[in-house]
């Protein structure tokens, strides 16, 4: 699914609907309780996870790295220039750069700080797996 992303323009239900429908399949065949906490699937090992990837991460991550590589460098390569213009023709709603400017916006939110979004393009995989990291450990455990 990785490659498709930035071409095939996914819909977030449909990115969603693959991830509920790989989890369903994992309780299917008994890999993933049904009780079980879903977070915890998408968490490094180290930190007690399953790292199973999750699609609307890894769906973020590449939209917003194929907006970087398109604005770093579409004035050296001509294909790429050919792209980045293509784009600027679609809707806002299917352009690549506007699409990760939101992407990032949302990551930036919940921080709030002003040097995120400088750094936050290169560390967009590893914020989006301590956000994971931290919905999961904030949950109530039982016992």
């Amino acid at each position: 699914m990785r490659y498709s992303f930035g071409i095939i323009n996914w819909r977030t239900e449909e990115i969603k609907r693959s991830d509920r429908k790989t989890r369903k399949m994992l309780k299917m065949y008994k890999m993933h309780h049904p009780k079980a906490d879903i977070d915890r699937l998408y968490v490094k090992r180290k930190e007690g996870g399953r790292v199973l990837v999750q699609i609307e991460a890894a769906y973020e991550v590449e939209i917003i790295n194929i907006a970087e590589y398109l604005n770093t460098n579409y004035k050296e390569d001509q294909f790429v220039s050919i792209v980045k213009s293509h784009e600027s023709t679609q809707p806002n709603m299917n352009q690549i750069i506007y699409t990760a400017g939101k992407i990032t916006e949302e990551l930036i939110q919940p921080n709030k700080k002003s040097d995120a979004k400088q750094d936050g393009i290169k560390h967009t995989k590893a914020r989006l797996g301590e956000f994971l990291k931290k919905k999961w450990i904030n949950k109530v455990m039982h016992g």
